[in-house]
């Protein structure tokens, strides 16, 4: 056991150390820093935040029982903390940090989207407000309120239309009285006789910032835990990456998933929210979830995942969404995005920069599992983002290798000679690493991982659906380890049918359509595929909801590229159209299901999504 000190930094690094360290008596060297650096007056910010991180770590992954109260009893009021660094003139811009934001006693400050916005405004609406010294710097702002506030601020026209120098806050004061000035905004926008979607899409035209204060409050990331059914204790070595095989977590019979009632999912909606904005992020699932979609799966060490889906009106045109995120002992730690189509899904997973040395892949395998269990995918893709592309996190991190050591192979054929390159110079040069802009190269395209199906455990033959003779693709699964244990190489990679298929390839040959065919008017463009596919399905909408017209409008924009549609078998037709209905019932899961099963659809899909379509 090192020898404890009294200098920050030394304290602060022998914690970032034990808090990875499983040997006896390592609790408890814990508990002694802990009280050391309690003690201790931080001047520095840099060393506070250190200090909040570890605290962080140590309540998502505590190594003894007796520890987790003083960490808590810490974090409940590390506000003091930031509050005396600020009382003594220390840079604070610090807090401020993509990676930093959200430590209670700090201040933040954003242009959140409406639906954010409404949701926070009404969480805290004693901690939230317009920063306007921020907003009236800009001619574009001026603009904006000139379009937007006379819907609601009586002959406002009469000086925003034709005066120069307009007292904006002036006519905003005189109308809201004594009310919150955020609030009345946002209970005119609320009023507008338009749908939610189109008022959300009018206030976000104002870019309007706001600044709220979180003090001591849950929602700061400082404060955002709660007590797990069972807490687990680390008592020894994290699971590392190299102990985990994806294709035998997959292998494993699928997580119980336990279905909420509506108000524990609204809770969890609310829950999540929290999460995102004191990290300056927005998902358009977390901010859009569907409270009455959402499931619970616990997986054992203390994690515990929540996934959902969004509601009809939200919904994408073509493909299924699920987001998700995870609890470690009750500490968020990461977030989840599947998006999928037929058995493809493409997976974002992103792990809060604190725990990403704690049990990382582990994690990852089980929300897999969860996603393939809701999804039934077998073919899981990852966003070239997600490794690197536009991102230099991922490059610095090395994330392509994160996932390539699971099993993902690049879904190009000359990056996965690259990939095989890289990996023969890993093995010949002890401390090699990959150089960045190699690494950017990789990035240029998805990675994939397919799982054995019933299918494709069979020999390559041809199924017929529909009228329609589909070759199904023989299975390539991925193992996972080193080169010489998946014994990757040129000749045993074979293409997957996904590897080139986007639903930006599917939008960009319908655009073109319009383009050549409709004189660029998507009214007409829409007019015309519904009637044509109307008739090829012979439906008769008349009693469709409003949701379902929209997802008919939808599809009927693909479907119509499709020249022998008309001459489909009754089945494939009735299928289709059931599919079509599918996509906005309460669960967006069985249409997902649907657009699997149908062969021939999937094969059209498949080949129209696989059209490269360049704007000139």
């Amino acid at each position: 056991m090192p020898p404890l000190c009294h200098d920050p930094n030394q304290l602060l690094a022998q914690l970032e150390t034990a808090k990875n360290r499983f040997e006896l008596g390592n609790p408890s060297l814990i508990a002694k820093l802990l009280t050391q650096l309690s003690k201790v007056v931080f001047c520095d910010a840099h060393q506070l935040i250190r200090f909040h991180e570890c605290l962080l770590f140590l309540r998502a992954f505590p190594q003894a029982a007796f520890l987790t109260p003083r960490i808590e009893r810490l974090l409940n009021n590390f506000h003091r903390r930031v509050e005396k660094l600020r009382d003594l003139s220390a840079d604070m811009s610090v807090f401020d940090d993509f990676d930093t934001s959200g430590i209670a006693g700090t201040v933040m400050q954003d242009t959140l989207s409406f639906d954010v916005v409404q949701w926070l405004a009404r969480r805290i609406p004693d901690n939230v407000e317009i920063p306007w010294d921020d907003y009236w710097d800009d001619y574009q702002a001026e603009r904006a309120c000139g379009a937007t506030w006379p819907r609601f601020i009586p002959l406002l026209e009469e000086d925003a239309d034709v005066e120069a120098n307009v007292l904006w806050q002036g006519w905003l004061d005189a109308a809201r009285g004594r009310q919150n000035p955020l609030s009345w905004l946002i209970r005119r926008f609320e009023e507008l006789p338009l749908a939610p979607r189109r008022c959300a899409e009018l206030y976000d035209f104002l870019r309007l910032p706001v600044r709220w204060k979180l003090e001591n409050l849950k929602i700061s990331r400082t404060r955002n835990f709660t007590r797990p059914r069972r807490f687990f204790f680390h008592t020894a070595p994290f699971i590392q990456r190299s102990e985990v095989s994806l294709s035998r977590e997959l292998a494993r019979p699928a997580p119980k998933l336990e279905k909420l009632s509506l108000n524990a999912g609204q809770s969890v909606m609310d829950a999540i929210r929290e999460v995102m904005v004191v990290r300056y992020r927005e998902l358009y699932g977390t901010t859009l979830g569907d409270p009455n979609s959402v499931v619970r799966a616990d997986l054992g060490r203390g994690v515990v995942m929540y996934f959902w889906g969004l509601p009809p009106a939200r919904r994408l045109p073509m493909r299924a969404y699920l987001a998700g995120y995870t609890l470690k002992n009750g500490v968020p730690i990461n977030y989840v995005e599947a998006i999928g189509l037929c058995e493809w899904i493409e997976v974002g997973f992103n792990t809060f920069y604190t725990y990403r040395q704690g049990e990382t892949a582990w994690i990852y395998a089980q929300a897999l599992r969860c996603l393939c269990a809701l999804t039934e995918a077998r073919v899981i893709s990852i966003y070239p983002y997600q490794i690197g592309q536009n991102n230099e996190e991922a490059i610095d991190s090395g994330a392509f290798w994160f996932y390539r050591k699971l099993g993902f192979r690049p879904g190009r054929g000359d990056l996965q000679v690259l990939c095989e390159r890289e990996e023969k110079r890993i093995s010949a040069k002890s401390g090699y690493r990959t150089p960045p802009r190699t690494l950017k190269r990789l990035a240029e395209a998805h990675m994939f991982y397919e799982l054995p199906s019933v299918e494709n455990r069979r020999p390559a033959a041809a199924k017929r659906d529909s009228g329609v003779t589909v070759e199904e693709q023989p299975f390539q699964g991925r193992l996972t380890g080193t080169l010489k244990e998946t014994g990757f190489s040129p000749r045993n990679v074979t293409p997957g049918p996904w590897d080139t298929f986007s639903t930006r390839n599917l939008g960009l040959v319908v655009n073109r359509r319009m383009a050549e065919e409709f004189n660029g008017d998507s009214e007409k463009i829409r007019k015309h595929s519904v009637a044509a596919v109307t008739r090829a399905l012979k439906i008769n909408p008349a009693r469709w909801t409003t949701a379902q017209m929209q997802s008919l409008e939808n599809w009927s924009l693909v479907l119509a590229l499709i020249p022998d549609l008309n001459r489909w078998s009754p089945g494939g037709k009735h299928n289709l159209v059931e599919i079509i209905r599918a996509k906005s019932a309460p669960d967006e899961m069985p249409y997902l299901y649907q657009t699997r099963r149908h062969a021939r659809l999937r094969h059209e899909l498949l080949k129209l999504g696989s059209i490269q379509v360049r704007s000139s």
